[in-house]
């Protein structure tokens, strides 16, 4: 590795970095994680702080466990990588495959797809849902429904549900046949209705009307996060999801639950779909299924689509999809470590508390700085901070101010995400109440110094 001085010579001038602009990146480098440890990190500075973003959503155990870690380097040197495309496969894909089925049986899932990432899962569930009616023997259902800011990945597909338009508007035209309803977000809708109950009746509606204008016998599937999580942790009435899933139902639509946030205990719950007592048609996960260590992802299938795959004589359930990577074995190996340590460390109950503790923290500081418009979260270790500069107004803040924000609380003490006017945290699931507490205290500096 090349000392510090070159590192910072060079830093953005030779790689564009994912969701930012070039010209911005070497205009102002980005913060150079050098090391972490548990649930903190150090910059090439040596300046550490809490990692309140916990990777990306994604290092629920943490930065030093040694057991993942472990796993990844023996499998390296038993077999680094085999394909697993129909005629081959590897010992560490089939268990990891069963250990992944068996921890969300309860959800209704019978199969695995192993995939690179989320954007990936996301994209296999979209193709499956298709497939599935055709094998069924009916093609025509080929459309998507989505909520309005929902996050799927930067795939075409997963970009053509979305419901930001800053990860479509430049790469248009996307997928046809993509429709989106509103979000169930009290702060903002078209509907100007705070409870969120009666918002959630109200999309179901919007739902309806949309099936009735399509048709239904032209939609292939509904895709939602269970708590929308880049588009600033939306928590949905606790009736919504179920809402949805009867209108999926009654109009033979599948349900994806989009997990790859939610899955493995960020929500106080393995699933967010169990977290709101649904059980989906297919579930995307990633992030969480080896806590960030090696790229993996998972398109999961429940029963009825599993045994519609698996019952046809026509030869049109051949799945002509996959990844180089798909059940690669180093990933399969960092699967089954991670899930043995995160039911070993039974993480959800972590989340659940130290969730409630961060909620109400930021809950505390809302009464006490006008600029913060609205805080979302108290489900598990998900929580969304909307900054706006008129409350009344509900005007968005400025983005040289919620910079500011973002830059005082690191000097203060923790590292946290923005999403437009959002600050954006889902710290480690193994995270202390003290370090809670450090989060917090630097939160309260950085909007002190907006």
């Amino acid at each position: 590795m090349k000392d510090s001085n070159f590192i910072k010579e060079n830093n953005a001038k030779h790689m564009w970095h994912p969701m930012g602009h070039p010209a911005d990146s070497l205009a102002n480098p980005p913060t150079v994680i050098a090391s972490a440890k548990d649930s903190s990190i150090t910059d090439i500075d040596g300046h550490t702080v809490v990692d309140a973003v916990g990777g990306l959503w994604c290092v629920n155990l943490g930065y030093s466990n040694d057991t993942v870690k472990e796993a990844i380097s023996k499998q390296l040197y038993d077999l680094p990588y085999y394909s697993a495309f129909s005629g081959t496969t590897n010992p560490a894909a089939i268990e990891a495959s069963q250990m992944v089925r068996d921890m969300f049986a309860p959800d209704g899932m019978a199969r695995v797809f192993f995939t690179s990432g989320g954007s990936d899962s996301v994209e296999t569930c979209l193709r499956l849902a298709r497939q599935y009616h055709v094998v069924r023997g009916e093609p025509s259902r080929t459309k998507f429904i989505s909520l309005k800011k929902g996050y799927h990945g930067t795939h075409f597909g997963g970009a053509s549900v979305n419901g930001n338009n800053r990860f479509r508007i430049n790469y248009e035209p996307l997928l046809p046949g993509c429709y989106h309803l509103p979000a169930p977000y009290t702060y903002r809708n078209p509907f100007n209705e705070t409870d969120p109950a009666k918002l959630a009746q109200n999309i179901a509606a919007a739902f309806e009307d949309e099936i009735a204008f399509q048709g239904a016998n032209t939609i292939a599937a509904f895709i939602m996060e269970p708590i929308q999580g880049a588009g600033g942790v939306i928590v949905p009435d606790a009736s919504f999801m179920g809402l949805m899933r009867d209108i999926c139902d009654r109009h033979g639509i599948l349900m994806i639950s989009d997990e790859v946030i939610t899955g493995f205990g960020r929500t106080g719950d393995w699933s967010g779909a169990r977290h709101w007592g649904v059980k989906p048609d297919m579930m995307s996960m990633a992030k969480g299924i080896t806590s960030g260590y090696f790229p993996v992802g998972a398109a999961l299938i429940g029963d009825k689509v599993a045994e519609v795959f698996e019952n046809d004589t026509s030869g049109n359930a051949a799945i002509f999809h996959g990844y180089t990577y798909s059940a690669h074995p180093v990933g399969a190996a960092a699967v089954i470590a991670t899930i043995n340590e995160t039911l070993r460390l039974d993480t959800k109950v972590n989340a659940a508390a130290r969730g409630a503790q961060l909620f109400e923290g930021v809950e505390k500081l809302a009464q006490k700085y006008d600029i913060i418009g609205n805080v979302r979260g108290g489900h598990g270790l998900m929580t969304g901070i909307e900054l706006v500069s008129d409350a009344a107004k509900k005007t968005p803040m400025d983005m040289s101010v919620m910079k500011r924000v973002h830059k005082a609380a690191y000097d203060n003490g923790a590292m946290v995400r923005l999403g437009a006017n959002n600050i954006l945290m889902s710290p480690p699931l193994v995270i202390t109440d003290t370090e809670i507490s450090q989060i917090l205290s630097a939160l309260d500096a950085g909007f002190a110094a907006a």
